[in-house]
């Protein structure tokens, strides 16, 4: 079986590059940027340039993308014509070349407003029944190309799966609030409560979906790491998060101590891994328990595959007030 990544000198593209090829498969990386685990460079945008990079190919893993650090500084078109025509461009060459599997890296930024509940209300519990409501162009295009993968599964006979994934990036935190306020380390280790995955456990959820998708033919994953909340901690998270991290993770208390660290004062939403879980035979290595376990024998929060990927911005230039400027972009 021969792989296409695409977004192969990104973060995940790379992760899945290096994934593949340490298991001996072959894979095709391919990428707008040249990078050490691309094989072709070109713009997915580029129809003649997929079509010839389709050739051969058995299963589509399409990771690239214009993120949401992206939304400030290019325009809409830019975003459609990457995140859409460039979508549209794989699944219409994929389907011709007879594909066995589309994986789609989507984001849960597609539910936009439908995360923040409002004040006093309990946190959102985001399964893959909350209906999306872009807040950007980022989380809409991606969310039209969500449509596209189920267009093609269902009428061309092109099994499609779509990963909604949570933050995995290492860059510093977009709010300003947050980077003042937390050590990076502390935020992000935070986060695996409800908003985080290792790239690690991305990789594997793609492998995973990649045997599922012919069976399935259709589907939607939510790809976060695995919760320790229930519904019934919704509305404490609202007003005092650390006291329910503490009823399912005693130990998190006396490691933060240690470290002068605090947990988040309040926790918003919850992201749901249980269908990729049970339908996906997904089995994610990097929780908040976990974390909390490796933090106390002073080893390194993150796996040896997110170390190795280490930091790549998303810019080619520097920003003197974030790690991206933050906005609703040009208009």
């Amino acid at each position: 079986m021969t792989f296409l990544v695409t977004g192969s000198s990104g973060h995940l593209g790379e992760a899945l590059v290096r994934t593949l090829q340490a298991g001996g498969r072959n894979v095709l990386g391919i990428d707008i940027l040249p990078g050490a685990f691309t094989h072709r460079v070109g713009s997915i945008a580029d129809r003649d340039f997929v079509r010839r990079s389709m050739r051969d190919i058995a299963t589509v893993l399409h990771a690239a993308t214009l993120h949401k650090p992206h939304v400030a500084t290019h325009g809409r078109q830019a975003f459609v014509d990457v995140n859409i025509t460039g979508t549209l461009n794989l699944l219409e060459e994929a389907a011709a070349a007879g594909v066995g599997a589309f994986i789609y890296t989507s984001t849960t930024s597609v539910f936009g407003d439908a995360l923040i509940p409002p004040a006093g209300e309990p946190a959102a519990w985001v399964t893959e029944s909350v209906a999306p409501v872009p807040k950007n162009i980022y989380g809409a295009t991606k969310a039209a190309a969500e449509d596209l993968c189920q267009l093609f599964a269902r009428n061309h006979s092109l099994p499609a799966i779509i990963l909604r994934v949570s933050r995995f990036f290492p860059e510093a935190d977009d709010n300003a609030e947050v980077r003042e306020a937390y050590a990076d380390a502390n935020a992000k280790v935070n986060e695996f409560l409800y908003r985080r995955i290792d790239i690690e456990d991305v990789v594997d959820a793609h492998l995973k979906a990649a045997i599922h998708a012919p069976s399935a033919r259709f589907a939607k994953y939510v790809v976060s790491a695995t919760s320790p909340f229930t519904p019934e901690d919704l509305a404490e998270l609202r007003r005092h998060a650390p006291e329910v991290v503490r009823h399912h993770v005693p130990d998190y208390e006396r490691e933060y101590q240690r470290r002068g660290w605090t947990m988040f004062d309040e926790i918003d939403r919850v992201y749901v891994n249980d269908r990729a879980r049970a339908e996906l035979g997904w089995r994610p290595r990097h929780d908040f328990r976990s974390i909390v376990t490796r933090l106390a024998a002073d080893e390194d929060f993150r796996s040896p595959l997110t170390q190795a990927i280490g930091s790549k911005g998303y810019h080619d230039r520097s920003f003197a007030d974030g790690p991206f400027p933050v906005g609703h972009g040009p208009a």
